[in-house]
């Protein structure tokens, strides 16, 4: 608390004051663990209710905003009351579920928010999007890597409820990782585990999101673009003969045989090798490609896919995260795909 103090000093004009108070009430009176007056230079004040925090997980936030309400309503001031949250870090969902339930934050990287109707106030600031004081062995802090991709595939393409074992055996990861996968997604409140016990629900469409800022088509496999002059229907007609090709489909060509948003332009597809090129003749160029070929690091993008109209269709999970972290309009294709996978989950969730 004394740092997230010293930070919101350090951020505000000097001629704004900030200090602790008691009003005549103690702050374990009101239930929190500390009380700021911070004061305008036109006299007008509001008063800041901190809750403080080594450590915070996003699932635990309503329970602290809940928690921080009540102290607001027992401090009975005479006049404005911020809600503030300090800690040593909040993760990036941690920060934005307290700014969606109207509180303030601080922590000891630099990541500031703190908003006043009345004196006038919005302070801003940004710290670290990882937690530097992690150690070894602690829950993972991203969802990075291979078995980040199959624990989330599976926790999407599978409808719970069903124990960790049971969903490492579905993921094809190792029981360990897939705790430590778990333990951090819960950790940031998408999904619910009864102690001891089961998964018993998974916010899936928010988890692709929150994937989407670790796992990305270009960046996590080999990628290289290419020409094939005759267009992308040629392309296809040559993917549907195919037989001893191993390929799915994905982006913007896959989105369009379940949802479709505008004519695909670029053909992205994964194959085990990029040699796959020569088998399908296409040209390589640097500039004015219509075909992505990528060399899945993951064997989990093969992992149930589909026939759609003759083409190997990869799961829409796997469609979703593409298109989220793709150039254009792939972003306005991948919630298209996700409003239409909202709607019917029935025909592609296990």
């Amino acid at each position: 608390m004394r740092a997230g103090t010293e930070r919101l000093r350090a951020l505000l004009p000097g001629t704004w004051d900030l200090r602790e108070t008691t009003d005549a009430v103690r702050s374990a009176d009101v239930g929190v663990d500390g009380m700021l007056r911070l004061r305008a230079p036109s006299g007008e004040s509001v008063l800041l209710l901190v809750e403080a925090k080594r450590s915070m997980n996003t699932r635990d936030v309503p329970l602290v905003l809940e928690s921080l309400q009540r102290s607001a309503a027992i401090a009975r001031a005479e006049d404005a009351v911020v809600p503030m949250v300090m800690a040593r870090y909040l993760a990036p969902a941690t920060r934005d579920r307290i700014a969606a339930g109207g509180a303030g934050y601080v922590d000891a990287t630099g990541n500031v928010l703190l908003s006043s109707d009345n004196p006038t106030l919005v302070l801003r600031d940004r710290g670290e999007d990882r937690d530097p004081w992690r150690g070894r062995g602690r829950p993972r802090g991203t969802l990075k890597g291979e078995p980040a991709a199959r624990v989330v595939r599976a926790l999407v393409d599978f409808a719970p409820p069903y124990t960790v074992p049971d969903l490492a055996a579905r993921a094809g990861a190792s029981t360990g990782a897939t705790y430590r996968v778990v333990e951090f997604i819960e950790g940031e409140g998408l999904l619910t585990r009864t102690p001891y016990g089961p998964i018993s629900e998974v916010q899936w469409r928010p988890l692709l999101e929150r994937w989407s800022q670790d796992y990305g088509f270009a960046a996590s496999n080999a990628v290289q673009t290419f020409l094939e002059p005759r267009g992308l229907g040629a392309l296809t007609e040559l993917l549907e003969e195919s037989r001893d090709l191993e390929y799915v489909v994905t982006g913007s060509l896959a989105a369009e045989r379940m949802a479709p948003y505008a004519p695909a332009r670029l053909a992205t597809i994964y194959v085990r090798d990029l040699a796959s090129a020569q088998t399908l003749g296409l040209r390589l160029v640097e500039s004015g490609a219509n075909v992505a070929l990528a060399a899945a690091r993951y064997d989990v993008v093969f992992d149930r896919a589909q026939t759609i109209e003759g083409l190997r269709i990869a799961a829409p999970s796997q469609v979703v995260v593409d298109l989220l972290t793709g150039p254009g309009r792939n972003p306005s294709e991948a919630v298209a795909l996700l409003d239409w996978m909202e709607r019917n989950e029935r025909d592609w969730r296990r």
